[in-house]
């Protein structure tokens, strides 16, 4: 079976400054998605569902939270060969610096990966949402006799500036891979895309930074020291050398390397039809089982919103938005547009005597929240009035950052009583 031949290789990514402030305390793949979520639970799912059981993790940044996850989520037979396990950068005897990039991190990591018996490393990024049958971008590499498959999707003007942009020939076999081109470049870089990707602008053929390498080859290329990132200087160099061949994707697929993406992903699951389906019985997405108990809603106008488990409803009206894991919105407010992550525990009552505690874990009463991004275990006071949008320039504080239009409320940050922004 192909399955067996593969080794799952997920990029945890850098710093993430672009997903800061929700990157501060956290790697980027344990960065929460959908209420209940974690991005690294996207491909690591994508896995499982493809029966590609073996997988490795790689971060190094703030990896706590998602070695935490991983562990209490991803558990095996004892009888299987399955595993998800975190590589964090180490000092060893041959390196003592940190993943200087994409390529660099899989080669510090070698060692670990040649334990396994394996044919083709499937190289897969931490940060997007999508859901893709592996299985087959595995055949079609085997099938064209490639080195080197690279999983690519139309993109626009706009964003073709932040992704590695490549031209392939009929038989997508690609010919040439410019890494973040300039917008002055582009002109020469379009893609016979079809009439549905013309119409929307989505002209230009971008690398997904998934990729398929033979083993050998993999071996090979990881011996040259001077190459650390495979966008910039693995796949440009690789083209005339070996077989490099585009796997177009036609999925839905998105980037969500920064809070302006990341915000209208998850806004993007409260449409009647979302583009991203949670509610594919062949296409789960798995997460940590935790035992919550039902959500309790009173009084409260629902539209468009999604709500995840145990949460403690009170508001006078919730639109467009996505509400975390035992989240707690207190009576008469309003919430629109926002994404609220929710919070790790409840509080007791007897806690909250002790502590002497004013502002609860979660939003106030009477409090109106638009165009804002809530992380975990915010304490929001009563008659708070948070109005994001264009308005607002880009800043930072103690407790929130504005980017965008869109207000991001750092975690565990309090926003005393009768704030307003």
């Amino acid at each position: 079976m192909i399955n067996d031949k593969v080794l799952s290789i997920i990029l945890g990514g850098g710093q993430g400054s672009r997903l800061y402030p929700l990157t501060e305390k956290r790697s980027k793949p344990a960065v929460p998605i959908a209420g209940k979520y974690r991005l690294v639970d996207i491909p690591i799912s994508n896995c499982i569902n493809s029966d590609m059981k073996r997988m490795y993790v790689l971060t190094q940044f703030n990896s706590a939270s998602l070695n935490r996850h991983i562990k209490n989520t991803y558990h095996f037979s004892f009888f299987s060969s399955a595993f998800v396990d975190v590589l964090a950068a180490e000092q060893t005897i041959k390196s003592d610096k940190w993943f200087q990039g994409t390529a660099d991190a899989v080669r510090q990591s070698m060692d670990h990966f040649l334990q396994h018996e394996f044919e083709y490393a499937l190289i897969l990024s931490g940060d997007q949402l999508y859901q893709m049958d592996y299985n087959d971008i595995i055949q079609k590499h085997i099938e064209s006799k490639a080195d080197i498959s690279v999983a690519t999707y139309p993109v626009n003007a706009k964003d073709a500036t932040s992704f590695g942009i490549l031209k392939s020939n009929e038989d997508n076999v690609i010919t040439s891979f410019i890494e973040k081109p300039s917008s002055d470049l582009l002109v020469d870089w379009k893609s016979d895309v079809g009439d549905e990707m013309r119409s929307q602008g989505r002209e230009y053929l971008g690398s997904m930074g998934i990729y398929v390498f033979n083993r050998e080859l993999l071996i090979k290329l990881m011996a040259d020291e001077s190459t650390v990132d495979f966008g910039k200087e693995i796949i440009p160099q690789s083209i005339d050398k070996y077989k490099t061949v585009s796997y177009p994707f036609e999925g839905y697929w998105t980037d969500i390397g920064n809070i302006d993406s990341f915000f209208e992903a998850n806004i993007g699951l409260t449409d009647d039809i979302p583009q991203f389906n949670l509610y594919d019985s062949k296409q789960r997405v798995y997460t940590n089982a935790r035992i919550l108990p039902t959500s309790k809603i009173s009084g409260t106008s629902l539209d468009r919103a999604v709500v995840s488990e145990g949460c403690i409803i009170g508001a006078a009206k919730i639109e467009k938005s996505v509400i975390g894991i035992r989240s707690r919105i207190g009576k008469d407010s309003t919430i629109i547009n926002t994404y609220m992550m929710g919070n790790d525990d409840y509080e007791s009552l007897e806690g909250i005597h002790q502590n002497n505690t004013e502002i609860l874990v979660g939003i106030g009463e009477r409090c109106f929240i638009k165009n804002t991004i809530i992380d975990k275990n915010v304490r929001i006071g009563d008659d708070v009035r948070i109005n994001g949008g264009p308005h607002l320039d880009d800043t930072e504080t103690e407790t929130y950052v504005v980017k965008e239009g869109i207000v991001v409320i750092k975690k565990g940050a309090v926003i005393p009583k009768g704030f307003v922004l």
